[in-house]
C-alpha cells in the first residue's frame, strides 16, 4: 500500500533500507509509552522491533483530572500531566535516565511526550503512533493513518497501521504449527473475533447472522479455527463456539497465549470483523483473502480503510462463502520504521551529536 508524507520531507525510502535503519539506530534506547491498551503497544512494539530497539514498555495511568483533558494541555507542563507520574519521579512509570527515543500511543500517552523531553534537555526524539487529536507539535514525529485529517511537516500517512506480524514470523509458525491447526485439512480459515465498539455493536441479528454465515463457510468445506478478544460479548463467543465447534472447527479456549499469530500463519484465508483497523491490517500481511463481516454501525473513518484495502484487491465483504484470490503481503511498517530512523538522524545530526 503507498504512503503519502508532506512534501517538504524527503520521501519516505523503501521496506529495502530496514536493515540499515536497524544498523544506524543500533545501540539506541527506546521506551514505549501507553496506558497499557493492547493495540496500542502493539503499534509501538511493532516499530521497536522493526528497528531493534533496546525498548522498555512504561505504562502511564494518569488521575483524574489530569486524564479528563488530555492530551489537550500538554502546552503547560504545570497541567498537562499527572504529577504523579512526572518523568524522573522515583517510583513512577517514567522513572530512571530518560531515553533515546520516547514511542507513544494512546491519547493519554500523547501528553507525556513533551515532559519527557523537557526532563531530559531536549535529548529524546519523541514519536506519536495515531491521531494525537492536538497539534502536530506534540512530538518530533508522527505517523496517523491515512483516514485521520491531521497533516504536518513532521507527519507521515499510511492507509495500514505498523504492526508485528512479519513475513519471518510468519514463516517461521508455519513451520512449527499448534496441533489444533496443523491438524485440520485445508483450506483452513482463521475467523477473529472483536466485539463491540464506539462504532460498532453486535445485537441479536448480528450475532445470529455472524453464526449462520459461519455455518454456512464451514459447509464449503472450510475448517474454521478461532479467537475472539477482550472486546467479544459473551453473546458472540458462545453463538461463534457453537458454530465453530459443531463443524470440527477450533475455538481457542482463552488459556495460554492467544494463537493470534499461528492463526494467520497456518490460514488460507482470513475473517475479520469489522470493528477493528489493527486486526484488518494484519490479517493484509498474509497475502491470503481477507473477508470482513460488518456488523450493526457506520464510521466514516473505518468504511474509507476497508474501501481503499477493497480498492487494492485484499479485502471483501464476507457473506458466508469462502474467497480465493491473491494479492502481495501488504505491510507499511518498514517504511514507517525506516522514516523513523532517517528523522531520528537527522535530529541528532541538527544537535551536533
Amino acid at each position: 500500500m503507498s504512503h503519502a508524507i508532506s512534501s517538504v520531507a524527503p520521501p519516505a525510502a523503501s521496506p529495502a533500507d530496514l536493515p540499515a535503519a536497524r544498523a544506524a539506530l543500533a545501540g539506541a534506547r527506546a521506551w514505549l509509552v501507553t496506558d497499557g491498551k493492547a493495540g496500542d503497544l502493539a503499534h509501538c512494539l511493532g516499530i521497536a522491533e522493526r528497528l531493534g530497539l533496546a525498548a522498555e514498555s512504561r505504562i502511564v495511568a494518569p488521575r483524574p483530572p489530569w486524564s479528563w483533558a488530555m492530551p489537550h494541555l500538554w502546552r503547560w507542563p504545570a497541567l498537562g500531566i499527572d504529577p504523579a507520574e512526572a518523568p524522573g519521579r522515583a517510583g513512577g512509570p517514567l522513572a530512571g535516565p530518560m531515553p533515546d527515543l520516547a514511542i507513544a500511543s494512546g491519547r493519554r500517552a500523547a501528553a507525556y511526550l513533551p515532559a519527557i523531553k523537557r526532563a531530559g534537555g531536549g535529548w529524546t526524539f519523541t514519536i506519536f503512533l495515531k491521531d494525537p487529536r492536538t497539534a502536530p507539535a506534540i512530538a518530533d514525529f508522527l505517523w496517523v493513518p491515512a483516514h485521520d485529517r491531521l497533516r504536518g511537516a513532521n507527519v507521515l500517512t499510511t492507509a495500514l497501521s505498523p504492526h508485528r506480524i512479519t513475513q519471518e514470523a510468519l514463516a517461521a509458525a508455519r513451520g512449527a504449527l499448534r496441533p489444533e491447526i496443523a491438524a485440520r485439512t485445508p483450506p483452513r480459515v482463521a475467523v477473529l473475533i472483536g466485539g463491540n465498539s464506539r462504532d460498532f455493536r453486535f445485537g441479536e441479528g448480528d450475532i445470529a447472522r455472524f453464526a449462520s454465515q459461519l455455518a454456512a463457510l464451514a459447509g464449503t468445506g472450510a475448517r474454521l479455527m478461532a479467537t475472539t478478544s477482550r472486546r467479544t460479548p459473551a453473546a458472540l463467543a458462545e453463538a461463534a463456539r457453537a458454530a465453530i465447534l459443531a463443524s470440527g472447527g477450533w475455538l481457542w479456549d482463552g488459556t495460554g497465549e492467544n494463537p493470534y499469530r499461528d492463526l494467520l500463519a497456518g490460514a488460507d484465508a482470513v475473517l475479520v470483523t469489522a470493528d477493528s483497523v489493527n486486526m484488518i491490517g494484519e490479517a493484509c500481511a498474509t497475502g491470503r483473502p481477507v473477508m470482513v463481516f460488518r456488523p450493526t454501525g457506520r464510521s466514516r473513518k473505518i468504511d474509507r480503510y476497508i474501501g481503499e484495502l477493497e480498492a487494492a484487491g485484499a479485502v471483501r465483504p464476507f457473506s458466508g462463502r469462502l474467497e480465493t484470490y491473491t494479492y502481495p503481503p501488504m505491510d507499511a511498517t518498514p517504511a514507517i520504521a525506516v522514516e523513523i530512523a532517517r528523522r531520528y538522524l537527522r535530529f541528532r545530526q541538527e544537535q551536533g551529536s
